[in-house]
């Protein structure tokens, strides 16, 4: 890929992550990019084709292509009664990590207290670059004391927008910047019982802009093969729900129709 035919690339993919292109929005004419963005139909078609292996795009039709996440086919059941919220109170409370018991009332159930632990808000980032490699650390974790692959991540500071902590953890821990960021789920990892918000987003190309800055967290950092996902999946050296749900979402997007495996 040329230098123009990579602007227009990332040209595409800045508008993807922006959200100037809706879940479901189809994209302008292929006529009308190649007006607009000064390049020809077959370099148009590669940047397009990229993008579609990315899961970054759906393709319909040859030449017809959308965002995809437009729309489904189950709909939220209806009538069904929320839990009832009586009260709450603090068990314990640090900078890290709160305990509360909340008085609760599921519906036909009597009312019981139930443990909350809620922690912090983080974003986690997978890094690709254009060898179907995504930018892990292999780190050591005291708790379950094992080593495994994490992808870099942390807390989203007071104030701060999830995509600048995804773009900030990445360069502290590994010391390479993602040329763009593209936010792609929002889940809770424990949701019987904690509160933590996880924002996971995919970085596409990057620079090495200096050494990790965050020592405590920053390990041994390697490009890693995504071929290579799930046979370190089977071995669980993969650790932490972030790490899985990000890499997950990368090969079931790679898996899709009409998607090419790798790009």
């Amino acid at each position: 890929m040329g230098p123009k035919t990579a602007k227009v690339y990332e040209t595409i993919r800045a508008r993807l992550a922006a959200g100037e292109y809706a879940p479901g929005d189809k994209l302008p004419s292929e006529r009308a990019l190649v007006e607009e963005l000064g390049i020809g139909r077959t370099a148009l078609r590669q940047v397009l084709a990229r993008l579609v292996g990315e899961g970054a795009l759906e393709v319909r039709d040859r030449s017809s292509y959308r965002v995809p996440g437009g729309s489904v086919s189950v709909k939220a059941p209806e009538g069904l009664e929320a839990w009832r919220i009586h009260g709450e109170r603090s068990i314990y409370d640090n900078r890290w990590v709160k305990l509360e018991l909340w008085d609760v009332e599921p519906p036909g159930v009597e009312r019981f207290e139930h443990h909350v632990v809620k922690l912090h808000h983080v974003a986690i980032t997978a890094v690709l670059d254009d060898q179907d490699r995504v930018l892990m650390m292999w780190r050591y974790r005291f708790v379950p004391d094992q080593w495994g692959w994490e992808l870099p991540g942390g807390i989203v500071d007071d104030g701060e927008e999830a995509s600048a902590t995804a773009l900030r953890e990445v360069v502290e821990e590994t010391g390479w910047q993602p040329k763009s960021l593209e936010h792609v789920v929002s889940y809770q990892p424990m949701v019987g019982m904690v509160d933590s918000p996880h924002e996971i987003f995919v970085g596409h190309g990057a620079e090495q802009v200096g050494s990790p800055t965050d020592l405590e967290e920053a390990g041994h950092i390697e490009w890693v093969p995504l071929a290579d996902i799930p046979g370190l999946m089977a071995r669980g050296e993969l650790m932490g729900s972030g790490t899985l749900v990000a890499l997950l979402h990368i090969l079931a997007s790679r898996g899709k129709p009409g998607a090419k495996a790798g790009r």
